[in-house]
């Protein structure tokens, strides 16, 4: 197995800045329309269009209403942690989610969220025969494959999944799988269904371990830095009606242990570390 061809991955512009305020705004105010359900998800998540002022778009819909209690996460709602995840990923500047709102819909209110239309063929992730992952991939451990063989799961060494690896580790996601992750054409990267978050307990599960105890990069930490002064600003002043006051300290909490320690977080041994499935 080679090195996974792919779109070199870009910072995001002042452009995409712009686009995506403007992508925000037709959520909030714009005319959602129900065009049908998507059936695989767990919760209810309806596909939608949008229009405002002779725009459109496409957009997932999913209402409180439809939401099922998970008892690990009794307070607030998943579309508030939806929102919530957006936001901080904003404040990082890496735009690593699509513009998510909550706002009133057909079923009530919700979280509506752009549609992203994914990169196809894109290579993130593998299983290979491998003891060991060849150059341009990381390791993330053994998964079995039937009839009693094991594979080795590893993902890219891709540098807009490095920075995913980072705002998770912040926002406490407890459900990285590899459906979860649009590449685009264009070279972003975006993370998708962001409902179970922000626990005040470490409940990180995620497919992307491969940097686990090595020290961030330069960037992550300007990054985590600039994060930690908007936590007790105007991001802060964001989260507190998305996520209940105790949360919002856990998330100041998680940023101060990643700059003291300068290294990507590692399992703790006491949650599963990988999602199931992990796609």
């Amino acid at each position: 197995m080679s090195a996974p061809e792919r779109i070199p991955p870009r910072s995001v512009t002042s452009e995409d800045v712009a686009a995506d305020a403007e992508a925000a705004e037709l959520l909030a105010r714009g005319e959602l329309t129900v065009r049908g359900r998507i059936r695989e998800a767990s919760n209810a998540a309806l596909f939608c269009t949008i229009a405002l002022d002779g725009r459109q778009a496409s957009c997932i819909y999913k209402p409180v209403a439809g939401e099922r209690r998970l008892w690990d996460f009794p307070d607030g709602t998943l579309a508030g942690r939806e929102v919530a995840a957006y936001q901080v990923s904003e404040a990082t500047g890496w735009g690593l989610v699509p513009p998510t709102v909550l706002r009133d819909g057909p079923y009530g209110e919700g979280m509506c969220q752009l549609w992203i239309d994914a990169q196809a063929e894109a290579e993130l992730l593998a299983l290979v025969d491998a003891e060991e992952p060849e150059p341009g991939w990381k390791a993330i451990g053994l998964a079995e494959v039937g009839e009693g063989r094991t594979a080795l799961l590893v993902h890219a060494d891709d540098e807009r999944l490095r920075r995913l690896a980072v705002l998770d580790a912040v926002i406490n996601n407890a459900d990285r799988k590899g459906g979860h992750l649009l590449p685009t054409v264009d070279g972003r990267l975006y993370g998708i269904d962001h409902g179970v978050t922000f626990n005040v307990d470490d409940k990180l599960r995620t497919l992307l371990w491969g940097w686990a105890g090595e020290p961030l990069t330069a960037e992550a930490v300007d990054v985590l830095e600039g994060l930690r002064a908007t936590l007790d600003g105007s991001l802060g002043a964001r989260l507190a009606g998305l996520i209940t006051p105790a949360e919002t300290d856990a998330t100041r909490a998680r940023v101060d242990a990643l700059l003291t320690t300068g290294v990507h977080p590692e399992p703790s041994g006491e949650w599963p570390a990988i999602p199931w499935p992990p796609v």
